[in-house]
């Protein structure tokens, strides 16, 4: 087997992106036994987070907080409705638009995650100053990739 010319530019190791990816995957991975106690999945605990921050928020406003479109977050949301941790209403105003309210159970979910932040950070083997800072930086760039779309 020949091997290609090599240019650093298309080497895999030599991407953000892909930095950024298998850095996410492993983000996730550490995450997995803890949310697993919770009963609920990565992408749920970013919802509840949300809604542990702001009760009533409507689907519109969650999904633009998670930076997605509402019809993604609908089934996610559905399924936390089911397990009892949030109530969907429709608007009195417009029926079209869906306020979420959290349950006392989800709620009460709220105090058994407490920790998980700082489990995130001892995983990292990080000092929480270099987390921080590596936050800001994500921020950033994930400003300035928005302004690009």
């Amino acid at each position: 087997m020949a091997k290609p010319d090599t240019c650093p530019a298309l080497q895999l190791d030599n991407q953000l992106c892909f930095a950024l990816h298998s850095t996410s995957l492993l983000m996730t991975k550490v995450y997995k036994p803890l949310l697993q106690a919770l009963g609920l999945t990565y992408p749920q605990y970013l919802a509840m987070m949300v809604l542990w921050e702001t009760d009533g928020i409507t689907v519109g406003e969650i999904s633009a907080r998670l930076l997605t479109d509402p019809g993604s977050v609908t089934p996610l949301l559905k399924r936390l409705e089911a397990e009892g941790l949030l109530k969907r209403i429709r608007s009195s105003l417009d029926e079209r638009v869906v306020e979420l309210y959290l349950s006392d159970k989800g709620r009460a979910l709220r105090e058994q995650a407490k920790n998980i932040p700082n489990c995130i950070v001892a995983a990292s083997g990080q000092p929480l100053e270099q987390l921080l800072a590596l936050k800001e930086q994500l921020l950033e760039l994930r400003s300035s990739l928005q302004q690009t779309i």
